[in-house]
This record gives C-alpha cells, structure tokens and sequence, in this order.
C-alpha cells in the first residue's frame, strides 16, 4: 500500500549493494528536502521520544494528508524525507492504515539504525498517525 514515491526508494535501495550507501541516500534525501521554516519550530510541532530536535508540521488540504518536517540531525532528515513518501498526499483514513514498520522493514532500516534512532523514527511515526486521526 505505499505511496508510488516510496516504491521507488525501495528499488534503489534493492540496487545498493551496502547500508554504508544507503544510509548515503537516506542522507541526501534528507538534505534535497526544503528546510521547515524557523516559525513552525514550535513546542506544537516538536516530537518527543527523538534524541535530537525534531518538528514535524501537518498540513490537511480537503481530506488529504501532507506534512513539512525538519530535525537538527542529518540522518533524521533523511528518516522524514523517507515518512514524506509513504505517507504524503494520502487520504486521512488511508494514514492510519498504512503499516509503517512493514513498509519501512523493506528497507532494512531496523536493523541499521541505533536504539535511539528507532525510537525516534517511531515517534515519528505515531505522531504522524495521531495528526492523521485528529483531523480524519
């Protein structure tokens, strides 16, 4: 069920021979994404539970579920670059449904990220499933 944009991260990756190249990837697709600005780095937007700075803010266009986000750490834009592309632009109910740790699991991220990058890719991710269910 993931979004067309994530597929196609999924087919590099299946070309990289090595984490060290996609982490790499990972990396640059967090430096290619647009800077969330400095106004929106709010306590309202702010994740808990991740080891660096993270905000991640929604954005609801009719039923349709869209977010900006940024974080002080490299990898942990590249970890919401990757959340933008499984779940930008679906339909609210369609966030819910989504299982992120299948979806991200074809990546191989689990066993590449440390403890504490992991929890605060979860964080992540329930935040984005709590905003999703707020305004469903």
């Amino acid at each position: 069920m993931a979004q067309p944009q994530f597929e196609e991260v999924v087919e590099d990756f299946e070309f990289l021979d090595d984490w060290e190249d996609r982490y790499r990837m990972v990396i640059e697709m967090g430096k290619a994404m647009e800077p969330l600005p400095d106004a929106l780095k709010v306590p309202a937007t702010k994740v808990d539970g991740c080891a660096s700075q993270v905000w991640l803010h929604p954005q609801i266009d009719g039923d349709h579920f869209h977010f900006q986000g940024d974080s002080d750490a490299v990898i942990v834009r590249g970890l919401i670059a990757l959340l933008r592309r499984l779940y930008d632009g679906l339909a609210l109910p369609e966030v819910l449904k989504v299982d992120a740790k299948a979806e991200l699991g074809r990546l191989g991220l689990e066993e590449n990220l440390s403890s504490q990058r992991s929890n605060g890719l979860r964080a992540m991710i329930e935040r984005i499933r709590t905003l999703a269910a707020e305004n469903a």
